[in-house]
């Protein structure tokens, strides 16, 4: 019984190893086959593609529609989008 549990909790400990290497590996997305633009105002926190102005790689923004954060869009989408731009604001 104890082997079981130790074998279990190495097990757990490995996957949450390869976790924290996969997440501290993660660099700027990758740009999409499409056609794309970098879409400013839109990503929901913690979801942009690349670096804001207080961060430095993806995944990073800290609030909703953070102004200076950005995900690829096709080309012509973000125009239609309320709030959203081509351009980082303020």
């Amino acid at each position: 019984m104890k082997n079981s549990r130790a074998m279990i909790h190495s097990a757990v400990a490995g996957l949450l190893a390869l976790g924290v290497i996969a997440a501290a590996n993660a660099g700027p997305a990758e740009k999409p086959k499409f056609s794309a633009e970098k879409c400013y105002g839109v990503a929901k926190a913690g979801k942009n593609d690349c670096q804001t102005a207080s961060s430095a790689c993806a995944g990073t923004s800290k609030q909703d529609a953070q102004k200076d954060a950005w995900v690829y869009l096709p080309k012509g989408t973000c125009d239609k989008i309320v709030g959203a731009g081509t351009k980082p604001k303020g």
